[in-house]
């Protein structure tokens, strides 16, 4: 993949195009579309160059429309909650941002709850806002309170490879004990267990394959598992 600094045209095309963190789609003099970076690193998309993001050693989180985010509710505000989710700015979540809720009708959430969100709104000049439902469907679709678990950091990019269903990671961590995650691509993922002692081997394992730690591969992986007492 090519490396681009800030103002550089990048080559994404599609017909549904995405465009995620460090892109921004620009018109020429002569009305024509094109995309330019906004930071600098390391062009990248998906097979089928439906969605184009840069890939940087960015540790703060910026926050990008549809992405999914594991959030901290750190007060209320008005008829919602103010959510800290990495970023420059705390997220705002309306109390009707959730599937069936109503005036009469909204979670019941509490500073200190874990949340697992989409954002719906992100611009450098406001606030982001998320909500806790799926756009097309109006449905939950696994967003919502995180309830139990344990929440642990990684890297940006390691959350992005997560998110790839070919990545060997949870699967493997899940045929060895059950496991629920959701995995946030502002570097956080929230890992549940029935026994302590598999969250704290998956939290090892997820710090030894992140590339900004070991970057274990998936034999290597298998050999640290096998060391580990699960």
């Amino acid at each position: 993949m090519a490396h681009v600094l800030p103002g550089e045209v990048v080559p994404a095309q599609h017909v549904n195009l995405k465009l995620g963190p460090g892109l921004l789609q620009a018109s020429t003099s002569d009305e024509k579309d094109i995309v330019i970076s906004t930071r600098a690193g390391e062009v990248q998309h998906t097979a089928n160059n439906r969605q184009w993001w840069i890939e940087s050693n960015s540790r703060r989180y910026v926050p990008a429309p549809q992405e999914s985010v594991v959030g901290v509710i750190i007060a209320r505000s008005g008829e919602g909650w103010r959510v800290d989710i990495g970023s420059a700015h705390m997220a705002s979540l309306d109390g009707l941002a959730f599937e069936g809720a109503t005036k009469r009708n909204k979670p019941n959430l509490k500073v200190g709850s874990l949340l697992f969100a989409r954002v719906s709104l992100a611009h450098k000049d406001m606030e982001p806002e998320l909500e806790c439902y799926d756009a097309q469907t109006r449905k939950s679709e696994g967003f919502g309170e995180l309830k139990g678990g344990f929440m642990t950091r990684c890297s940006l990019k390691m959350c992005r490879l997560l998110l790839d269903p070919n990545h060997f990671l949870l699967p493997l961590l899940g045929s060895r004990f059950p496991l629920d995650a959701a995995t946030g691509l502002n570097g956080r993922l929230w890992i549940s267990t029935k026994e302590p002692k598999h969250i704290i081997a998956a939290v090892r394992c997820i710090e030894a394959v992140d590339p900004d730690g070991d970057g274990m591969d998936e034999i290597e992986l298998k050999r640290f598992l096998g060391t580990l007492d699960i």
